[in-house]
């Protein structure tokens, strides 16, 4: 594995969950970590102060002037960013029919349209260094939809095609790569919360017959991370324990 010291990502959503085992995989390995959070200020600062070298940023990732501002931020504390993990994201579950115009745009909005909006605001940072990672969090509704998520899917399926076409328009431009990791179900706080007979039944339809944990989706984002990924781009990264193939 190549060295990583002295790096830095920027991590949205990166004090919770599946964010949290990214941005502690990235600090293992020595990077510098900036964790992008909507609320929960009082979370933040707890990992702030368990992490004297990281900072945090409150932002909603759904508002563009947001992403920028906090992109300036990480540059004007660091002076780089070498690494940029579009994790956060929501959920706002119906069926189509029961769907509202807002319910629509708002999921959209917030997890397709945010990661576009980070993207674009740090993408010639990198271009101008000639390196530089960003990768996608999609999921596996993405791949293969779901009842009542169809905002979500279409959210987390668009990733795809931005995964790809960022990946190919920053093709041959430097050490720059661009991909995408689809997880399962993972044993997060929001998945936990879901009552155990449906839990039990989603479980059911896993190969492996159980939940994944956040550090094994963490463990692929950083293998992605690494300057020695250098060859692979534009891919889309399953991480479901079987469950979609």
């Amino acid at each position: 594995m190549g060295d990583m010291t002295g790096q830095v990502a920027l991590v949205t959503g990166g004090i919770r969950g599946i964010g949290r085992a990214i941005s502690e995989r990235l600090f293992a390995r020595g990077v510098e970590v900036c964790a992008g959070y909507s609320h929960g200020k009082e979370a933040a600062e707890k990992f702030a102060a368990d992490h004297p070298k990281a900072s945090v940023h409150q932002g909603n990732i759904g508002v563009v002037e947001d992403c920028e501002r906090v992109v300036q931020e990480v540059l004007d504390r660091h002076g780089r960013l070498d690494i940029l993990v579009n994790n956060a994201g929501v959920t706002l579950d119906k069926t189509v029919r029961k769907m509202t115009p807002q319910d629509w745009d708002h999921v959209i909005q917030i997890n397709l349209s945010g990661a576009f909006y980070l993207s674009r605001a740090i993408l010639q940072h990198m271009l101008d260094r000639g390196s530089g990672r960003i990768i996608n969090i999609s999921s596996i509704i993405g791949e293969a939809g779901n009842i009542g998520q169809a905002n979500y899917a279409s959210s987390k399926a668009g990733l795809f095609g931005l995964t790809m076409s960022l990946a190919l328009e920053t093709a041959g431009r430097g050490n720059i790569t661009v991909n995408s990791v689809a997880p399962g179900y993972i044993s997060t706080e929001m998945v936990q919360a879901v009552p155990k007979e449906a839990l039990d039944k989603v479980i059911s339809k896993i190969p492996v017959r159980r939940l994944g944990e956040p550090d094994e989706v963490a463990r692929v984002v950083e293998f992605l991370a690494d300057p020695e990924s250098g060859f692979i781009t534009g891919q889309v990264y399953s991480v479901n324990g079987g469950q979609y193939m």
